[in-house]
């Protein structure tokens, strides 16, 4: 197999908890050819998508760079779609230009998924599993549905990632309209405003499914000093296990998941209530190999060479 891992660059990652370089790194062990590329290296010419790669070769104490070349993805078998978001107009115009990989190459996660479920709004959908939410711009809404709520409420970005942008509030707060202004860009972005679990102290469940079925879990469980159940921020990491509740979410989203080529996905779960559904660039996967004493990554692995030998 030749897989490409289309990505932020390799010197940016924490290589003891990124989960693409754990998939790298299996995909390597497996001898697989590796290579990698940053979105702003696609393009498509002849109605064939193309990149400027690089070779790599990793192991456990990193990379070994090797030759730069023009690559055509259609001479992959897989294509990894791994750039954390934000999630904005380049984000999806690559997700474009990944269409044109061709009938022969499997890109994971699928890119029309990627540009449909939106990590934030995907949620929203099974509006019995989420916590009461509104997404909206207008500032007098958003305001009063804060409002509402028997205690506080979240206020988050719709296109962030790792807990950015997310404040914590409730009525009374003389901060409130301003706080709604700066995240709504005085009313031209929308965000989402949603009931506030006080659950979450107990922490965020990050749930990862592979192919629709659930793989794994770590529980984060926020600092004294952060509200926010993301480990780079301060929370901490703890083995947990699954409830019959998030069980249920599992299985009402994983058919969804497997139709539309979400191969690697990760939810998080607070207090039984849905709150996220991460689809682009998912993490977790060390946390739940150290406690749950798996590879994970290999049965990531297992289920794409699986899918592409089904589809291709």
């Amino acid at each position: 197999m030749r897989s490409l891992f289309v990505m932020d660059p390799l010197e940016g990652l924490d290589l003891s908890g990124d989960s693409t370089f754990a998939l790298m790194r299996a995909s390597t062990a497996r001898d697989w050819e590796v290579w990698w590329c940053h979105p702003g290296a696609l393009w498509a010419e002849a109605g064939q998508a193309r990149a400027r790669a690089q070779r790599v070769v990793t192991s456990a104490d990193g990379f070994e760079r090797h030759e730069w070349a023009e690559v055509a993805l259609a001479d992959f078998q897989l294509v990894w779609m791994r750039k954390d978001p934000p999630f904005d107009m380049g984000y999806i115009f690559s997700t474009y230009l990944l269409d044109l990989v061709g009938p022969k190459t499997l890109v994971l996660n699928a890119p029309a998924g990627l540009r449909s479920r939106n990590e934030k709004l995907f949620a929203a959908a099974y509006a019995d599993l989420t916590p009461p939410t509104l997404i909206s711009r207008d500032i007098e809404r958003l305001r009063a549905f804060v409002e509402a709520q028997p205690d506080r409420a979240v206020l988050k970005p719709w296109d962030g990632n790792g807990g950015r942008g997310v404040l914590v509030t409730r009525a009374g707060d003389p901060n409130l309209r301003s706080m709604i202004e700066v995240l709504t860009d005085e009313g031209r972005r929308y965000i989402l405003a949603q009931r506030h679990l006080p659950e979450i102290a107990d922490g965020d469940k990050r749930i990862l499914l592979v192919d629709g079925e659930p793989a794994g879990a770590v529980l984060r469980v926020p600092g004294r000093a952060d509200h926010r159940g993301n480990l780079h921020v301060g929370a901490t990491a703890h083995a947990t296990t699954l409830t019959p509740r998030e069980r249920e979410i599992c299985a009402r989203i994983g058919p969804t998941l497997r139709a539309e080529g979400l191969l690697f996905v990760g939810i998080d779960v607070i207090g039984g209530w849905l709150t996220e559904i991460n689809v682009t660039s998912p993490t977790g996967i060390h946390q739940v190999n150290r406690f749950d004493g798996v590879q994970l990554e290999e049965r990531i692995l297992d289920a794409a060479a699986a899918r592409h030998r089904r589809e291709r």
